[in-house]
């Protein structure tokens, strides 16, 4: 518990409606996506940068811990308060500045939605590509602490790839600015790329200018299914390897499938054992080209069907079906197991093959789900914590399946971040140099290690 000196200085700062101390308030700041609880000793919901330069101040001063929090979504644990302290959320920092199409930026505080962000280009047919799988309540803060992707990244590349500048506070209450609201600007170091999946152990991000694209002029989605999961898997490296580059291309087995139709009942093949959602966009006349060679692909690889979308509802249909299956798989299990290994594109089938024989070998059931494209791997095991003996299976399970992604060239995190759930696999792709290196940079901004503490730095 904090001292009732602190919490007074603290009140005087944000006012006790932005101050939250009772157990009921508390506790649903206490967790996130991921299966872990750890109660903070109060919220603060901060609305200016200066609030929170303040906050940090006294932070710093008593060595008090301190967790960014946006929408809670994080599946690794990052916005968990694991040393208690302060949750500082950012719900309320929730204002859209400026948006300059001409020069082709938005400025953003951090507790803007992504999707409104998107709601708001449209009118000027523009948009921010970054799209996870939680757009529609995850935060710009949030989005910017895991380096956030989603199914557009294949094409248009991660939330980093389009950040041109921040204001951050940093541990001290001090505020930084780098970057600008240019394209190209290469004065000084590009702290963006620093503080961009730092998961809040660096600073708190405060404001942030994002690169926007104009929306293109044609886009095509097909959904195609196979009878064999191989088939769809050899699909997906074979497309990239002939030079084609959808949007998105999101591979869903029978699992997923089945727990998709039964929820929202879109028509989905049932007995599918795998499916390719493929999307391209583009001028017409080369969209439509490119459209064909895909479709070529998977013909050669045994498709059975290709369904295109005739319209943007029915498009729209078969993208909130995609959004829907991590949580249409709760209806499975009590609880969810999810993973996001990333391999390169070529070994897609063998980690899926890998990942299937794992579950089986713990006889478990697993949901295989993928940014195919990119390699992004997300297997979902449902199953239930509080049966001690099947957790346990679940646990073995996974560590396995991290394993074999880096027995694959392959890697912990395509977007999710390390937080609390990754950091003691850290060693199987940093060696003790690179590791000791990121704690260098930990401690140089934050030599008290107040910033999130115990996570993955």
């Amino acid at each position: 518990m904090l001292d009732s000196k602190i919490r007074n200085q603290l009140e005087e700062i944000v006012g006790q409606e932005r101050l939250l101390e009772k157990p009921e308030e508390l506790i649903c700041y206490s967790y996130d996506a991921y299966l872990e609880e750890s109660m903070p000793d109060l919220v603060l919901l901060p609305v200016t940068c200066e609030e929170v330069s303040k906050i940090m101040k006294i932070c710093s001063s008593y060595k008090i811990p301190v967790t960014a929090r946006g929408a809670g979504t994080s599946v690794c644990g990052a916005s968990i308060p694991i040393k208690h302290g302060i949750v500082l959320c950012f719900s309320q920092m929730n204002k859209i500045m400026e948006i300059n199409t001409k020069d082709r930026y938005i400025i953003v505080q951090p507790g803007v939605v992504n999707i409104d962000i998107q709601k708001a280009l449209e009118p000027f047919k523009f948009f921010y590509p970054p799209d996870p799988g939680s757009m529609n309540v995850a935060t710009i803060g949030g989005n910017v602490a895991q380096n956030a992707g989603g199914p557009r990244c294949l094409k248009y590349g991660v939330t980093a790839d389009y950040i041109l500048g921040m204001e951050v506070v940093l541990a001290s209450g001090k505020t930084v600015r780098f970057g600008s609201r240019n394209v190209k600007d290469v004065t000084g170091y590009r702290l963006s790329g620093l503080f961009c999946g730092s998961e809040g152990t660096l600073g708190i991000v405060t404001e942030i200018i994002l690169r926007v694209v104009p929306l293109p002029e044609t886009i095509k989605t097909i959904l195609v299914t196979f009878d064999d999961l191989d088939d769809t898997a050899r699909s997906v490296s074979d497309i990239i390897g002939a030079g084609i580059l959808p949007v998105a291309m999101e591979l869903l087995d029978k699992l997923t499938i089945n727990a998709i139709e039964d929820s929202a009942n879109l028509g989905f093949p049932r007995e599918a054992q795998g499916s390719l959602l493929i999307e391209i966009d583009g001028v017409k006349e080369a969209c439509e080209k490119e459209m064909q060679k895909v479709i070529e692909k998977v013909k050669a690889n045994n498709a059975t069907s290709i369904k295109e979308a005739k319209s943007d509802k029915e498009r729209d249909e078969l993208w909130e079906a995609r959004r829907s299956a991590f949580g249409v798989f709760a209806k499975l299990a009590p609880d969810i197991f999810s993973e996001d290994v990333t391999v390169p594109a070529s070994k897609i089938p063998s980690m899926i093959r890998k990942t299937v024989a794992i579950a089986q070998k713990y006889g478990l059931k697993v949901g295989i789900l993928a940014h195919a494209g990119d390699g992004n791997m997300h297997p979902m095991i449902p199953a239930d914590k509080s049966n001690k003996e099947e957790w346990e299976r679940v646990e073995k399970a996974f560590d396995e399946i991290v394993e074999a992604a880096v027995s694959l060239n392959g890697t912990l995190s395509g977007e999710h971040g390390i937080g609390l759930a990754k950091t003691r696999f850290l060693p199987l792709v940093m060696n003790e140099d690179s590791i000791e290196f990121m704690s260098v940079i930990k401690k140089a901004v934050d030599p008290d290690g107040i910033l999130n503490p115990g996570k993955f730095v």
